[in-house]
């Protein structure tokens, strides 16, 4: 195993304070905490190669768990291994094959260009030059980095911004890519741009990756697995097509109608899934009903046309953290 998690327990005590002048000097003589678990209880393990996707809403423990998966933050209690090591040791054979790339954060050098940072990292992890070249031009080419190399990051766009950083997280090669919300903040073309890149170093290389996201498509696109993380325990470990077929235990029926028909020629087909909009209709249909059902349509309605959907993954992921 790459990744071996096991009982991972991180708990912070947070400062409780009042408003008002009052509260805050009676604060500089005690100070009141609470005490916040934001992960408890969570195992799991991953290994070479796979591409897991790490879901959950914000505050539910996401960031801290890869946190301590870097060595950014130690476990109160519970084991961490990455390759073996433990990472909040930080050891040097560790940190060169790991790398975490957070949407909100910068490591680029905000008034020089970006090849000033690429030149920076190839010094700090010690990159011999023609393995470096070669390197850069590889992730040039793939992000389409070419006229960004000489541009102060500060005039670059945030979609332009984020490819360099992805390029400047993976110019030593890393063998394991923690990617917290990488995609966070950029527009559809850039989003594409972005995904299909990580898809494509991960099957160029074997990398292995824990990807977190709030954008579905990311997930949908990336990863085969997925864990579920809810209010700092792990709810869901395991394939996301189980994940959609246990919360989701139907399938949507999209029909366009050539002409109106009264409910009561569709309440027994299935659960209207939305208001009949004109003449479209969604409807509910039990997974193992779904094809006499599609039959049974086309034989007694005006269908133009017909198509068979999975429900929303994002209402599936709402559904889990809800509990249902």
């Amino acid at each position: 195993m790459i990744i071996e998690v096991a009982s991972l327990e991180k708990i912070f005590r947070v400062h409780r304070r009042q408003p008002g002048v009052r509260a805050s000097l009676r604060g500089l003589a005690r100070r009141d905490y609470d005490t916040v678990r934001a992960v408890e209880d969570v195992s799991f393990t991953i290994e070479a190669g796979e591409v897991v996707g790490f879901l959950g809403p914000n505050g539910a423990g996401k960031t801290t768990t890869l946190k301590c998966l870097a060595g950014l933050l130690h476990p109160t209690s519970g084991s961490v291994r990455v390759f073996g090591h433990d990472p909040a040791r930080r050891e040097r054979a560790f940190l060169e094959r790991i790398t975490l790339v957070m949407g909100q954060r910068n490591q680029m050098f905000w008034d020089l260009p970006a090849m000033e940072t690429f030149l920076v990292n190839q010094a700090i992890y010690r990159i011999p030059e023609d393995e470096f070249r070669r390197t850069l031009e590889d992730l040039v080419d793939l992000l389409a980095l070419t006229d960004l190399l000489t541009k102060q990051v500060r005039t670059l766009s945030l979609g332009e911004r984020m490819r360099c950083e992805l390029a400047a997280a993976l110019l030593h090669r890393p063998a394991v890519l923690f990617l917290d919300e990488p995609t966070l903040g950029l527009d559809v073309n850039g989003q594409v741009a972005v995904r299909s890149f990580i898809g494509d170093y991960s099957r160029r290389t074997g990398a292995t990756v824990l990807l977190t996201s709030h954008y579905m498509a990311d997930v949908t696109a990336l990863a085969h697995r997925v864990l579920v993380i809810d209010r700092g325990r792990l709810r869901h470990d395991g394939e996301l097509q189980a994940l959609v077929e246990a919360t989701a235990p139907y399938r949507l029926l999209r029909l366009t109608l050539s002409e109106d028909v009264p409910l009561s020629a569709l309440s027994h087909l299935g659960d209207l899934d939305c208001p009949v909009d004109g003449q479209s209709v969604v409807l509910r249909v039990p997974r193992a009903d779904v094809t006499r059902v599609a039959a049974e349509a086309l034989a007694t309605l005006p269908v133009a046309d017909l198509a068979i959907e999975e429900a929303p993954i994002e209402d599936i992921i709402s559904a889990v953290f809800a509990g249902g």
